[in-house]
């Protein structure tokens, strides 16, 4: 269930169809909230996160962080992490769910409309409790208009074929998978497609923000972008498994490369490596030790 300011945002139409979808889309895009919420977002300076390596990773007046690459989603308990953020989306979304009853914050960097469901489930698996009628605070941030929503008018089949790798599928199926769940989500920020679109002189479409941070203690989402030094936990191991999911047929549909922080842990599930994989490494005298 998707609602905005408590109440449900409904479609039109009563046909079960993805033109319902498309309805709570256009809705969301034209709310007078999210518009204003949008606005204030844009207007918002970019934060340029860094972590200091002078002071040392370890130094106690820097805060903890946890960055999330494509492909990837992160749970951070707010008792243990001060910071979570993504960037360098274009086409991709940002998406960041809070429970306001636990303050346990998942976020992902959402690629396909093909990791939606999966990784949702994924996402409210380690921030709600099956058995309460948890309550979600939801930002979509990311993409951008590189196609417009009036194409929307042709086949589901078109939408999520012909325009693969397009952000209009992927907010399409994240509103439907949102929509179709019995939490309750409540859009704070909905940030995505026209509203992320800025044009230069020829006409050309660009995304204006590409990433943000969220304060884990109050759950405020910002505009940023992050440095080397604050892409962490264990970039080099996260950046080799997530080139390496392609090969991996069990990792089909889902949002790879799970790190989710509890009581000061990272947890890293196996991944597969094909011979091919394997033989391109070594050729590149790259070393993995496991």
């Amino acid at each position: 269930m998707i609602l905005v300011d408590g109440v449900p945002i409904l479609a039109e139409s009563d046909s079960s169809s993805p033109s319902q979808v498309v309805e709570i889309l256009a809705a969301l895009m034209d709310h007078p909230s999210l518009l204003s919420a949008s606005h204030l977002f844009k207007s918002t300076p970019e934060r340029g996160f860094s972590i200091s390596e002078e002071s040392g990773l370890g130094s106690s007046t820097q805060p903890k962080c946890v960055y999330v690459f494509q492909s990837e989603y992160a749970t951070v308990d707010p008792a243990f992490v001060d910071v979570a953020g993504t960037d360098e989306a274009t086409t991709c979304v940002g998406l960041v769910i809070r429970n306001r009853s636990n303050g346990k914050i998942s976020i992902a960097h959402l690629d396909s409309p093909a990791v939606v469901e999966m990784g949702l489930a994924q996402m409210l698996s380690q921030t709600s409790d099956p058995n309460l009628q948890d309550e979600m605070d939801v930002h979509l941030i990311g993409g951008f208009e590189d196609a417009s929503l009036k194409r929307t008018n042709r086949s589901d089949a078109e939408i999520h074929g012909k325009m693969d790798g397009y952000s209009l599928p992927l907010c399409i199926k994240l509103i439907e998978t949102l929509w179709r769940r019995r939490e309750k989500f409540h859009i704070q920020t909905f940030f995505v497609l026209g509203h992320n679109t800025r044009r230069d002189a020829d006409g050309h479409a660009y995304p204006i923000i590409t990433g943000f941070l969220v304060e884990t203690s109050n759950g405020s989402v910002l505009p940023a972008c992050f440095d080397r030094t604050s892409r962490c936990p264990d970039e080099v191991v996260r950046r080799i498994r997530i080139t390496a999911h392609s090969d991996d047929p069990t990792w089909t549909g889902l949002a790879v490369s799970c790190t989710l922080l509890r009581h000061c842990s990272t947890f890293l599930t196996p991944n597969y490596f094909s011979i091919v994989r394997l033989h391109l490494m070594l050729k590149d005298q790259i070393l993995l030790i496991i």
